[in-house]
């Protein structure tokens, strides 16, 4: 039960807002600090200052240097934040829109209707004329991730709403037949790809950045960034949601239109994530739980410091990913899975009352 103190208590407004601006301050240094460190690391070792210092001074840097720095390293860093951004704001969204800290977009489903839109893109493409094949991968992809995004979430939420009220058990038992459903259509689609496709399928499914480029990039930032730019209007709708669908209504909000955005700024975010980025699990449900108890449910906060603790978290592991097991690399989804599956596991203990700590 979301209690009302955030609503109702004056001083503890203050006392909250400040200590959330605290927190967006030391969240901003700790995703400054990962994003300098996911630049610095890598078995080349060059040196982001050094490169920096010599276009400052105006010296010639090398071809090396410049490729390693700007067509590797850096997609790669701004892929890292903008997925993590894009699925713990989603998953909180999809908490708030549930009114439950269990929803995620990988374990309702949504990840894996993004995934067969994506793999059905990846190959079916394949089978248009050479002419359009270039368009297939750059273009095709986010949009089919997107389009099975969306039809998740509304299948979802269709489902497990009745007379405005939503089961979270329901939520869950369709978000495990919508992954099964998902699952075996990717099958198909994974029994009808080639050698090469199926390669990258494999390790595509299991999440990494590695693939990032900066044509990638163009095509899928757009629908994250704008999936994220409209969270911040959700969150005086969410905090109404809170108190009920009716109360909501009396406050003004209007809960239709509020529902289809989220829903809408999901898919989009989500499945240009899946789509650039492949599978990636647990940012989206522990990201956005930890916050909760740090700092309240209030989503005016709430948003924008999953945004930068699911960025700072997911360019953490993909540091972990590339030396864990160096010089070859661990799929960056195994990596949040180790780690993230223990943390919700303790989220499910506790939310029953086993544990208390």
């Amino acid at each position: 039960m979301v209690s009302l103190p955030f609503i109702l208590t004056a001083g503890a407004e203050g006392d909250r807002s400040r200590r959330a601006a605290r927190a967006v301050v030391l969240l901003a240094l700790a995703l400054a600090v990962v994003s300098a460190l996911s630049l610095r690391l890598g078995a080349s070792g060059v040196s982001p200052l050094a490169v920096l210092g010599d276009w400052l001074t105006g010296s010639e840097i090398s071809t090396r240097d410049r490729v390693i720095l700007l067509d590797i390293r850096l997609p790669r860093l701004l892929t890292g934040i903008l997925v993590g951004a894009a699925l713990a704001v989603s998953g909180a969204v999809l908490q708030g829109l549930f009114r439950n800290p269990l929803a995620d977009p990988g374990i309702v489903g949504v990840s894996a209707g993004a995934s067969l839109g994506a793999v059905m893109a990846i190959v079916l493409g394949g089978f248009l004329p050479a002419t359009y094949a270039s368009w297939a991968g750059m273009q095709m992809v986010p949009l089919a991730a997107f389009i099975g995004s969306w039809a998740s979430t509304l299948i979802l939420y269709r489902v497990a709403t009745r007379a405005g009220r939503t089961s979270v058990a329901t939520m869950l038992l369709a978000g495990i037949a919508l992954g099964a459903l998902s699952g075996a259509a990717t099958g198909v689609m994974v029994y009808l790809a080639d050698d090469t496709q199926l390669r990258d399928l494999t390790f595509w499914g299991m999440g990494s950045l590695a693939g990032a480029s900066w044509t990638k990039l163009a095509a899928a930032a757009p629908v994250m960034i704008a999936g994220l730019a409209a969270a911040p209007w959700l969150a005086r709708a969410l905090n109404a949601l809170a108190l009920g669908e009716a109360a909501a209504m009396h406050l003004g909000i209007r809960v239709q239109r509020m529902k289809s955005l989220a829903i809408l700024s999901v898919a989009a975010s989500v499945g240009a994530a899946v789509a650039i980025s492949g599978g990636i699990g647990f940012i989206g449900i522990v990201v956005p739980h930890l916050l909760r108890l740090a700092v309240g449910p209030d989503h005016r906060f709430l948003l924008p410091m999953s945004a930068l603790l699911g960025a700072a978290l997911l360019l953490l592991a993909d540091m972990v990913s590339r030396v864990i097991v160096a010089p070859a690399e661990l799929p960056i989804g195994i990596v949040t899975a180790l780690a993230g599956g223990p943390v919700f596991l303790w989220i499910l203990l506790r939310k029953r009352g086993l544990v208390d700590i």
